[in-house]
């Protein structure tokens, strides 16, 4: 699945009114500024995480701890872009839970009657918010938007202390690109898809429109 953000912003007039606070599955994806490779590599199509995409995997897995009513379920921290799938589960998970991956699906409904069920959030379109308005605590609600400032935020915070503490690459300007793309799942048949997309992903690297010598062809 390749995206083509051109074509995603033209689609995103019709999810303009849709509620990214519902209940629903989410699949989205996240890029580094430059699409530089500060995660690690892909060696003969095994995955191969650095220290810096090793905290990235740790902060993402520990969101249903900031957000209670948020599952996580397939995800993967690629060299220079970040692929999840995130659901808005409803009624609210208890924080005392570890509403993670399994969790039951709850379909997103289907706001848009072909395939147009994408948007790109182009840039600031939703702005990552500052540390201090992250939640330190569970939080009883969660927005698509909020959720992806959040980790955006937070993963850059603990980048900044490796390239500090560690002598991690330091990236220019924003760790992440301000945009991001997300696509409503629909269904089951619809997440398996995705789910599929996600584990191949290391194995098509080199075929892959976000590796650094494909993206601006």
């Amino acid at each position: 699945m390749k995206f083509d953000p051109a074509k995603h912003h033209r689609r995103s007039i019709r999810l303009k009114e849709y509620d990214y606070a519902q209940a629903g599955v989410y699949f989205v994806t996240i890029c580094t500024q430059q699409r530089l490779s500060l995660f690690g590599d892909v060696v003969a199509g095994e995955l191969l995480l650095n220290a810096a995409g090793e905290m990235v995997q740790t902060e993402w897995l520990a969101l249903p701890q900031r957000f209670p009513n948020i599952a996580l379920e397939e995800f993967v921290v690629m060299p220079n872009h970040f692929h999840g799938v995130v659901a808005i589960t409803s009624p609210i998970v208890n924080a005392d839970t570890n509403p993670t991956v399994g969790a039951t699906l709850v379909v997103a409904p289907n706001v848009v009657p072909d395939d147009s069920n994408h948007e790109y959030h182009g840039a600031g379109t939703r702005p990552a918010p500052t540390d201090a308005a992250i939640p330190k605590t569970a939080t009883t609600t969660a927005t698509l938007g909020g959720i992806i400032g959040a980790f955006k935020s937070i993963t850059t915070h603990e980048y900044i202390h490796g390239v500090k503490q560690f002598g991690w690459p330091a990236f220019p300007g924003k760790l992440w690109q301000r945009n991001y793309y997300e696509h409503v799942v629909r269904d089951e048949q619809d997440l398996a898809r995705i789910r599929a997309y996600i584990l191949n992903n290391s194995a098509r690297w080199w075929e892959d429109h976000d590796h650094p010598q494909n993206w601006k062809k």
